[in-house]
């Protein structure tokens, strides 16, 4: 059986003004993502991760190749939870990566 990736919700926070303590406020737009790959997280970003910026990988995103939406400090929902994305890409020349997937990102729970 063929590993197939799932349907993520990609949230993107757009700055639409300020409010009377003068912070910002946001407007939240969702795009449905096919074919992400939702798996474990790999054990070394983990430890550089936490090590760095005291975070800690939930899940890793394997990102379909050819996608062109920004990922890094989104917000993303599956499993109905939201999840934020954190930390820098893994990636690999894509024609040299197999399977549908190229880039690599780690989420943490998001509350």
């Amino acid at each position: 059986m063929p590993i197939k990736g799932m349907t993520v919700r990609l949230i993107t926070l757009t700055q639409t003004g300020v409010d009377g303590f003068n912070a910002p406020v946001y407007e939240e737009s969702y795009e449905d993502v096919e074919n992400v790959l939702v798996g474990q997280p790999v054990q070394s970003p983990i430890v550089d991760q936490q090590t760095l910026q005291g975070k800690m990988a939930a899940f890793s995103l394997g990102i379909p190749k050819g996608d062109t939406h920004i990922w890094k400090d989104q917000i993303v929902e599956f499993f109905g939870r939201r999840w934020h994305v954190f930390g820098d890409v893994i990636m690999g020349i894509e024609e040299n990566v197999p399977g549908p997937w190229h880039h690599i990102y780690n989420v943490e729970r998001y509350e």
